[in-house]
């Protein structure tokens, strides 16, 4: 019996080191779609992570460091508006990075209403990540150029508990017009100052800057190469700190779709 217990033990442990070697960390990248993004802001954005995705050192950090990544990009606004751009894509060659790359540059705005809904926001990309292939890390990646002024809060316990398990990151994005008095730096570092507070959760969580959109492909590409560093596999996936202690705490491009994910099986669909 013991001999027995230790036998299914092992067969566990080596059943997750072989997902765990699948996939090394499952990124989903949320993109700030709210009233306060015009469209040639949208157009900056999108352009922005599509040109990160290209550049030659994300590019080597998604197909050269280890098993795949699994990505995923979504849109967000107002508290029940959210827009599924790219489902969960194993990116495990050139062709199909660039299948990617080539979905978000082609994308379109879509009508999303006023408001920033950030908790709202932050439980859809939990739900996102609950449905991935079972890799090693969760991470969530979410743009935004204000505060939260609709719905939950993100600091709240049940957007907190959403996100148990995950890290989440942020690309803070500030005006693009300087004005008489340029107070950009100033204005920056307060927004900043919320997300740290308010936003990121988890282990090594950080926030990233963009001075306008403007900077944002360069600023993703930095956020992309921090969040895409070589880490150990076949341990135990990180978790995240306590509240209160740190920082506050496939193969498919899919077709876009306009509504808050439910938990759903965790499986890559076939590429189209």
């Amino acid at each position: 019996m013991l001999r027995l217990a230790v036998l299914i033990a092992v067969a566990v442990c080596l059943a997750s080191q072989a997902t765990h070697a699948f996939c090394r960390q499952a990124l989903a990248l949320g993109l700030d779609v709210s009233g306060s993004v015009d469209t040639q802001e949208y157009g900056l954005q999108r352009d922005g992570i599509a040109t990160a995705l290209q550049s030659a050192s994300v590019r080597s950090a998604l197909l050269e460091q280890g098993p795949p990544v699994a990505l995923a990009v979504f849109e967000w606004s107002a508290e029940n508006w959210q827009r599924l751009v790219v489902d969960w894509t194993l990116i495990d060659s050139n062709a199909t990075l660039q299948a990617v790359i080539t979905t978000i540059a082609n994308s379109q705005r879509g009508p999303a209403p006023d408001g920033t809904a950030l908790g709202q926001a932050l439980i859809f990309g939990a739900q996102l990540l609950e449905r991935n292939p079972g890799c090693q890390m969760r991470t969530l990646d979410i743009s935004g150029d204000g505060k939260n002024n609709q719905g939950h809060s993100p600091d709240t316990l049940s957007v907190r508990n959403s996100l148990s398990g995950s890290t989440v990151n942020a690309l803070v994005i500030g005006s693009d017009d300087k004005g008489p008095q340029d107070t950009r730096q100033a204005d920056i570092a307060e927004l900043s100052a919320y997300f740290n507070r308010s936003v990121i959760y988890g282990p090594d969580s950080f926030v990233q800057v963009a001075i306008g959109f403007e900077d944002y492909a360069a600023a993703m590409e930095k956020k992309l190469l921090r969040e895409l560093k070589p880490i150990l596999l076949g341990g135990s996936p990180l978790e995240p700190k306590p509240e209160g202690s740190g920082r506050t705490s496939p193969q498919r491009v899919a077709e876009s779709d306009e509504h808050v994910f439910a938990a759903a099986p965790s499986a890559f669909a076939p590429l189209r």
